[in-house]
């Protein structure tokens, strides 16, 4: 992958593929498919700069699955990969 950096409290985060057929063996196609809620971190921006002129630090750090906002954050591709910005406050929780 690229070297990437998000700015700020902001963090890349890799979603978690959908599973695509279903158990009982439904194809479902990519426009019924849910978005991810799941991903990995990818890479963590330096924190959000404070009005004293330091910097928060930003609780998840790179190799961490997490589960963020259903509708949270911008996606892009790079290199053929999708990927998702999101705020550090998109981020709901750190899973295992």
């Amino acid at each position: 992958m690229a070297k990437i950096r998000p700015v700020g409290d902001r963090v890349v985060v890799k979603p978690a593929a959908k599973e695509e057929v279903t158990k009982s063996g439904i194809v479902i196609p990519d426009t019924a498919k849910e978005k991810p809620q799941e991903g990995v971190v990818i890479a963590v921006g330096n924190g959000r700069l404070l009005d004293n002129g330091d910097r928060a630090t930003i609780d998840v750090h790179e190799g961490d699955r997490v589960l963020f906002a259903k509708y949270g954050g911008t996606e892009f591709k790079l290199e053929g990969e999708e990927y998702l910005v999101l705020k550090e406050n998109d981020i709901l929780a750190i899973v295992g």
